[in-house]
């Protein structure tokens, strides 16, 4: 069975974006050590998860840094380009053109599921925070790698929506200031989705 992890940017009281998305407190100059350890995770998958709104601007953007080789982001590019990508959308149902990408309309528990039982290295979701909140709440996240960035901002997006609780992995700081916590759900979380839906 293959694992879906989580890779995000979190600040120190729990948000990935502000109350409209804001993205200006993140830190955007990841020191050399940092950068390859996110080569290094990436490397251990090869398909990609995202919900619609962020599939929007990701692939878009992804797209455009493969095909510009004075793009800051051009070597890791082909990551984010040549995987498959999987968008699920309940508002979408025709393709916009992105290249390796196929939509995602049904259940979205029993797609992801299908996904983890098909034969390959592992899976990777980046969010948004609606469809990230939507995995977690539906126990199928096997690994949250969360890089805290040193920034607090006092109202945002959160993540998670209720209580989960988790066995910590490892923990690793690096020079720019970003603290990666890498976590796998605790046992006590194995309950199903329904059960947890009606508490």
């Amino acid at each position: 069975m293959r694992k879906l992890k989580l890779q995000v940017q979190i600040s120190v009281d729990g948000f990935i974006c502000g109350p409209a998305g804001e993205m200006d407190w993140l830190t955007w100059s990841w020191d050399d050590q940092l950068k390859a350890h996110v080569t290094e995770m990436t490397a251990t998958t090869d398909t990609i998860i995202l919900g619609r709104k962020l599939a929007e601007g990701f692939i878009p953007y992804w797209t455009d840094a493969t095909k510009n080789p004075n793009h800051p982001e051009h070597p890791f590019a082909h990551y984010m380009h040549d995987y498959q990508k999987f968008v699920f959308s309940k508002t979408v149902t025709k393709n916009p053109g992105w290249e390796n990408t196929e939509i995602m309309n049904g259940d979205m528990v029993e797609e992801v599921k299908k996904l983890k039982a098909k034969t390959g290295k592992d899976i990777i979701v980046y969010g948004g925070a609606g469809f990230v909140s939507s995995l977690i709440g539906a126990g199928l996240i096997d690994e949250f790698n969360l890089f805290i960035n040193p920034t607090a901002i006092g109202k945002g997006m959160p993540i998670f929506s209720g209580k989960t609780n988790f066995k910590p992995v490892t923990v690793k700081a690096f020079d720019c200031g970003i603290t990666l916590l890498c976590y796998q759900p605790a046992a006590e979380n194995n309950t199903s989705y329904e059960e947890r839906s009606t508490v």
